[in-house]
């Protein structure tokens, strides 16, 4: 690896979007509350937000559904809100599995949970 992180300056803006959300909101509320609000922060920042963007799921050649993820940003990285305890090996599987189906590089976990913001990279 040559020390460069993928997206960063895309995924330091989200980040602090995030932070940004979590100050003025504070924790204690539901994830879809936190995820519309941070469309709402990072578009202030000039980015493009695309909320629950539809991707087909086939299996052996079949389609078998449908992927959701919550925010795509700037078409390069995947962002979703949590409110866990704490973010554990299956938010990270999971995040695994869209990068997988959609082609993008990066995922970001942002759990709001509590007044600090918890955040994970996952790279694919």
């Amino acid at each position: 690896m040559d020390g460069e992180l993928v997206h960063r300056e895309l995924s330091e803006s989200i980040i602090g979007s995030a932070m940004t959300v979590l100050n003025a909101l504070k924790p204690g509320l539901d994830e879809k509350l936190y995820e519309r609000a941070l469309c709402i922060e990072l578009r202030k920042r000039g980015h493009v937000v695309e909320q629950q963007r539809q991707f087909p799921v086939h299996y052996d050649d079949q389609h078998i559904g449908t992927l959701v993820p919550d925010l795509i940003v700037d078409s390069k990285i995947i962002a979703d809100a949590k409110v866990a305890t704490a973010l554990h090996d299956a938010h990270t599987a999971q995040m695994i599995g869209y990068l997988k189906i959609t082609g993008l590089r990066l995922a970001l976990l942002l759990n709001f949970k509590n007044a600090r913001l918890e955040w994970k990279r996952i790279v694919n």
